[in-house]
């Protein structure tokens, strides 16, 4: 997991239904299940191939699936999810518990290639991707579904989102 560094494992159990969990799988050359980012509130290591990842209400993170056979590759998907509050509309997805909002999500190499280079963009500017505008991956999903090229995002669409949250709170 690049750039993400845990070390309240505590927290990965979630007794009140506040938090979002995502069960985390490796198995070389069969199944890889990672962050791209986000900032998880805590993990659970359940065995040496599997774990539990946290998040707290709000917050961003990019889930990539990836599962192989001996012919090749079965499966290859992005979603950018947004962690949700308790009694808040979800929606469903594979070892996420209970699901969150999807801003984005991909399905095939290609596709999947072209969300990580647009989550490279955003950290070649200094930019954690985990505090893009949630917008911004949605117009990612929009175009990409259509084979058209994302517009880039920009410092000045980021002080834009933060100011426009920090009126919004």
């Amino acid at each position: 997991m690049k750039g993400v560094t845990i070390t309240d494992v505590s927290r990965a159990h979630d007794t009140d239904g506040s938090l979002t969990l995502v069960e985390l799988t490796w198995f070389k050359q069969r199944i890889e299940n990672r962050v791209r980012f986000g900032h998880p509130a805590g993990q659970q290591i359940l065995d040496r191939h599997r774990r539990v990842l946290s998040f707290t209400a709000g917050s961003i993170f990019c889930f990539v699936r990836w599962a192989a056979n001996d012919y090749g590759t079965i499966l290859s998907r992005a979603d950018i999810v947004r962690a949700i509050a308790p009694g808040a509309r979800y929606q469903t997805l594979p070892f996420v518990r209970p699901g969150g909002d999807i801003l984005l999500r991909m399905d095939g190499w290609p596709k999947v290639e072209r969300v990580l280079h647009a989550v490279d963009a955003v950290e070649a500017l200094g930019i954690d991707p985990a505090d893009v505008a949630p917008d911004y991956w949605q117009h990612v999903h929009n175009r990409l579904s259509v084979n058209e090229t994302p517009r880039n995002y920009t410092r000045t669409r980021h002080q834009a989102w933060l100011k426009r949250r920090e009126v919004g709170s």
